[in-house]
């Protein structure tokens, strides 16, 4: 693709990586058969290729965001399959994050938007605030029906039936391995899924325990990033990884890290990134540190290795693949294959590569695509017959859960159970049900 930027816009870092994006794209359109949006509204932008179009010339132009541009961009799910399915190698990652930046710095959205995606950046990276939105968002439940704003309609239907209780604050805690230690690694313990289901994180150091793993969670840790991220809210994005970035450099200094852990791949593929992130900042050579040791869970225990199957899983398991896992970080392979020796019989839905509408904050901005796509991974799940769904990534297994009766949980509930540890909850409280 042919760009036109002056050598003024070019001295932008920023700008200088969006024109050389913008030149690998050669107009193949093969994004487009893979695009979600696309598929679901047949608008050219709402593909890729479309919204590249758009934030070229909003870019080019040097021109604030306008309503168009906004409206097409907000629909993108950041999902990726575009990058994984490019024959030019388009970075559509990087380019999306930079428009959505200049979004946020110079379009103003109406008041309820702006409301609306304050109160998210405020809430979604705090799991105490997080918790007392979802009793709020309980309570309001009965009335979801009544309440005139789609967006808040879906805040409120997203709580689930059972909230859980505050978990016990972890950080600066130090588990030994069972057994001989074979690596030292540290967790990210994640901000929503702290407050949505503290049972995966107590999955993942149990497992990592028995695998030979001294797990460390450092003191004075936070929110990745990622959501506000997302949202365009890069200086706030930072700010809060910052501090993570810090915390996990403390504790590598104190002992050599092998492994961060991420055992929400929304996080990890974040996490993964800070290298971009702070690539103008004078943390940057901690956050490729940080970035550099990274590791998605099911990623570490394909190659550390699973502890010993002790109850092998006679289970028929729908394997989700979550957008931010196949396509942000390239992990395919490995979740199904430690499932499969851990005794299951995994089933591949048709259309993995298609998001299910999750997206960080997407089922909440734009719940009505949102629902579609959710719709259409349902169905193509419960095709398979599964008696469970396994998914890495607690937004999928909150959209996912909302369309099925299927108990859905995380991988690592099942690898834990399989090699010694407790039957997740979901499955336990399906068998009482029944």
């Amino acid at each position: 693709m042919q760009t036109n930027f002056t050598p003024e816009q070019l001295a932008d870092p920023g700008i200088a990586t969006a024109n050389k994006i913008l030149r690998t794209c050669v107009h193949c359109g093969f994004c487009t058969a893979t695009c979600p949006t696309y598929q679901v509204l047949g608008d050219e932008l709402d593909s890729p290729r479309g919204r590249i179009y758009l934030i070229k010339d909003m870019l080019e132009s040097g021109r604030p965001a306008d309503e168009k541009t906004t409206l097409h961009l907000d629909r993108c799910l950041s999902c990726l399959a575009c990058m994984t399915t490019c024959p030019s190698g388009v970075d559509y990652m990087h380019l999306i994050d930079h428009a959505r930046v200049h979004i946020e710095k110079t379009y103003r959205r109406p008041w309820r938007d702006r409301a609306l995606r304050s109160l998210l950046a405020w809430v979604l990276p705090h799991p105490g605030r997080f918790r007392m939105a979802l009793v709020g968002a309980k309570l309001a439940k009965p009335f979801a029906r009544l309440m005139p704003d789609r967006r808040l309609r879906a805040m409120v239907e997203m709580a689930p039936p059972r909230i859980v209780g505050p978990a016990a604050d972890d950080r600066g805690m130090t588990y030994a391995p069972i057994g001989p230690k074979r690596a030292r690694v540290a967790i990210l313990t994640g901000c929503a899924q702290k407050a949505l289901n503290a049972d995966i994180n107590e999955s993942t150091i149990r497992l990592l325990r028995r695998a030979g793993c001294e797990v460390v969670i450092p003191p004075n840790l936070g929110c990745c990033g990622a959501l506000t991220h997302h949202m365009g809210r890069d200086d706030q994005a930072r700010e809060t990884a910052r501090s993570t970035i810090r915390a996990f450099l403390a504790a590598d200094a104190e002992a050599p890290l092998d492994a961060i852990i991420v055992n929400t791949s929304g996080c990890g593929t974040a996490v993964k990134d800070y290298g971009h992130l702070f690539a103008q900042d004078p943390d940057r050579a901690g956050a490729e540190r940080v970035a550099g040791l990274a590791r998605d869970v099911t990623e570490f225990l394909d190659s550390h290795g699973l502890p010993p199957v002790t109850q092998p899983l006679s289970l028929r398991v729908a394997y989700h693949a979550a957008c931010s896992l196949q396509h942000g970080q390239r992990i395919v392979a490995a979740p199904k294959a430690l499932l499969g020796q851990a005794g299951a019989t995994v089933v591949t839905p048709a259309d993995p590569h298609l998001c299910c509408g999750s997206a960080g904050t997407y089922n909440l901005l734009q719940p009505e695509m949102s629902a579609a796509l959710r719709d259409r991974k349902v169905r193509t799940l419960e095709a398979t017959g599964p008696q469970v769904i396994a998914a890495g990534n607690i937004g999928c297994m909150m959209q996912i859960g909302q369309g099925t009766g299927v108990p859905i949980v995380h991988t690592v509930e099942l690898l834990d159970w399989a090699t010694g540890g407790p039957r997740p909850a979901a499955l336990t409280e399906l068998e009482h049900a029944a």
